[in-house]
């Protein structure tokens, strides 16, 4: 039997990432935010969405310099992400507390988080208010990734980067690969799955 519930985000689990940010003033320190409010939104071109809460440090940042980086979380930055999260920038200066480098790549001044396998450089489209949080769509400048993390073919390999996930409050491993898009009904060849 199934329960009724009040209306609420049960879209889980969704991606834990670290969204580093700057203002318009570059004497003033990046800052990251955790978000569990990310994704993909289109294709062509490349557009991603991120969440945060006016009342975040990192938004007035995102508003002054119209960009961010969405940096992925491995299983080894996971205390990193969660104290991001529960920590303010204007109090902390997270990446030296937590140990983390910044990477300025040529995409753009904002830097990315070098431990990260894979950062996404964004550039603010739109912002839309729609209550306790805005939205900021923003188009993909560019994608920097970590070789340590490609395989012999040069693409991304999950596996090798321990990604974490997040679900109502707790993070969690992403598991093993159960199969590849199409595999539902791809045809048999000799025995092999095309």
């Amino acid at each position: 039997m199934k329960e009724n519930w009040k209306p609420g985000n049960m879209l889980y689990p969704v991606p834990a990432v670290m969204v580093s940010c700057r203002g318009r003033n570059k004497e003033e320190r990046p800052n990251i935010i955790t978000v569990a409010w990310a994704g993909t939104i289109c294709s062509d071109p490349a557009m991603v969405s991120i969440s945060v809460r006016p009342s975040r440090y990192s938004h007035r940042l995102i508003l002054e310099s119209g960009e961010f980086v969405i940096n992925l979380v491995t299983e080894e930055l996971t205390r990193a992400c969660d104290w991001c999260g529960v920590r303010s920038g204007r109090d902390e200066d997270k990446f030296g507390r937590m140990g983390l480098t910044p990477y300025v790549s040529k995409f753009m001044s904002t830097p990315a988080i070098e431990e990260s396998p894979v950062n996404i450089y964004c550039r603010v489209t739109k912002r839309e208010e729609l209550g306790s949080h805005d939205l900021f769509l923003a188009e993909v400048a560019g994608v920097t990734v970590d070789d340590r993390y490609l395989d012999e073919k040069g693409r991304f390999d999950l596996s090798r980067a321990h990604l974490i996930a997040y679900s109502h409050g707790e993070y969690f491993a992403l598991g093993k690969k159960l199969g590849k898009f199409g595999y539902s009904v791809a045809r048999r060849n000799s025995g092999r799955l095309l």
